[in-house]
């Protein structure tokens, strides 16, 4: 058994994050029904650095606007880190599907990630000087065990960062498990620095 901490999760770090426009019938399966415009669902796509005090850790991980009932979140389709601990809790407390992957991280907001089958994803993208702080509010909807009468747990997630405009070039394997993004490319870019990130308790829908 790997311990984790109690929910909920205060988390510290940086990352770069980018908007996709991808058809909805490429999309895997989801426990919400995704947001789309004339066919076309809204996806989230993201590099996560992850410092103390919190956990610390990588991920990577791509998540679907989502509507259930009158509420807006995302579902967080694919999701990968190289910590045990940050695996464990996510799926146990939440029912994030994470799986374990390997990081590679450069100067500014140069990452890749691959797992056992290969390379998962890549992204690059300078760092910006300037940067205006915000705060985001939104909840995840994912399948879980236990988590209300369908099986499915919101869980909000509470943050500020400073966020800035960049551009940023994905490289994502085309044999790989992110390859249902292809052949598209993202619309828009952000990168997101100095957050404070308040995930949990969980809720139910």
């Amino acid at each position: 058994m790997v311990d984790y901490p109690p929910e909920p999760w205060h988390l510290r770090g940086r990352g770069c994050v980018s908007v996709w426009s991808v058809p909805a019938a490429a999309l895997p399966a989801l426990p919400a029904r995704p947001v789309t415009v004339f066919g076309r669902a809204v996806v989230g796509t993201a590099f996560v650095d992850y410092r103390p005090p919190g956990l610390a850790y990588h991920e990577v991980l791509a998540a679907v606007l989502v509507r259930r009932g009158a509420r807006l979140g995302v579902s967080i389709a694919r999701i990968w880190v190289d910590s045990a601990a940050s695996r464990a809790g996510g799926r146990e407390l939440w029912g994030i599907p994470k799986e374990s992957a390997r990081f590679e991280w450069g100067a500014g907001l140069v990452a890749s990630a691959r797992d056992e089958r290969g390379p998962i994803a890549a992204v690059r993208a300078r760092s910006p000087r300037f940067g205006v702080r915000l705060p985001v509010a939104t909840s995840t909807f994912q399948a879980f065990d236990g988590g209300g009468g369908d099986g499915v747990a919101r869980t909000p997630l509470r943050a500020t960062a400073r966020v800035s405009p960049v551009r940023a070039t994905w490289d994502v394997d085309p044999a790989g498990p992110l390859a249902w993004l292809l052949p598209h490319r993202p619309l828009l870019g952000v990168a997101v620095d100095r957050f404070r990130l308040r995930f949990g308790p969980r809720r139910r829908p």
